[in-house]
């Protein structure tokens, strides 16, 4: 067994399979979104890149993907951790070969929590940056929809797969990560209409301002200030509106850009 393997917990009800990208630190979205699906009656999928968490300000954490799966599992769920680079194209066929095989069925849920993000703006942001922000972002996100969507097996008339995207409004001093988050937009919408056939939803989700390492306190400040409700998001607060999404509830909800950000001033 590898670091990243967790015993299968006691057999009982067949339980959906999620798979989550971008779960690399364990106060991260991904990782909310991991531990509430699970609480919620999901196995769950994850992929993570800890090179990229690395070259980051916040730095890699030791030992996060086998904490993270180890936490999903005490809450009844069979894990996969799968680190993967998606900035290559082949990516995405690997991660659902695996995840399908460790976890012995097909996915339900797709959930595109990962990105690549590093700050520059219009003058400064080098050709290779911008490529590799839409390959990871954008071109990664189109290639895991369309390897869901071959995939994807379902009842007619019976809205049960599920997409949902992270999204950000980041533009001024954020060209890359903003630009390449707009691409994956349209590409979420799009496989709302072209693979309701399927009965999959597809939505996309904008968290608003979620401190998770990346701000200092004069940006946390000026945005607590900025919000209604006088606090910042929380992995939890996203996690929520994407349970519900992913639910049978939510199943209305289709090709829809939501907002969970506390009415935060964009």
């Amino acid at each position: 067994m590898t670091t990243s393997e967790q015993p299968s917990p006691t057999p009982g009800p067949v339980r959906p399979i999620a798979l989550i990208t971008g779960v690399g630190r364990s106060i991260g979205i991904g990782a909310g979104i991991a531990r509430r699906l699970a609480a919620s009656g999901w196995d769950v999928a994850f992929t993570y890149w800890t090179p990229y968490d690395r070259r980051m300000d916040w730095g890699a954490e030791p030992g996060a993907a086998a904490a993270i799966a180890k936490e999903l599992a005490e809450a009844g769920a069979r894990t996969a951790a799968i680190e993967a680079d998606l900035s290559g194209p082949d990516a995405p066929t690997r991660i659902f070969d695996e995840a399908e095989q460790r976890l012995g069925g097909p996915v339900t849920a797709l959930v595109l929590s990962h990105a690549e993000s590093v700050d520059s703006g219009l003058l400064d942001t080098t050709v290779e940056a911008f490529d590799r922000h839409f390959a990871v972002n954008s071109r990664a996100s189109w290639l895991l929809i369309r390897e869901y969507g071959l995939r994807f097996r379902s009842a007619p008339g019976t809205p049960t797969g599920r997409i949902v995207a992270l999204t950000s409004d980041h533009t001024v001093g954020n060209l890359p990560y903003g630009a390449s988050k707009g691409a994956l937009d349209r590409i979420t919408l799009a496989a709302a209409h072209e693979l309701a056939h399927l009965g999959v939803t597809a939505n996309v989700v904008n968290p608003g301002p979620v401190d998770t390492g990346w701000m200092n306190d004069e940006l946390r400040e000026t945005l607590v200030r900025g919000t209604p409700l006088g606090r910042l998001g929380t992995p939890q607060d996203t996690a929520h509106l994407v349970e519900f999404l992913c639910s049978p509830e939510g199943q209305w909800v289709n090709g829809q850009l939501l907002k969970s950000n506390g009415g935060a001033a964009s």
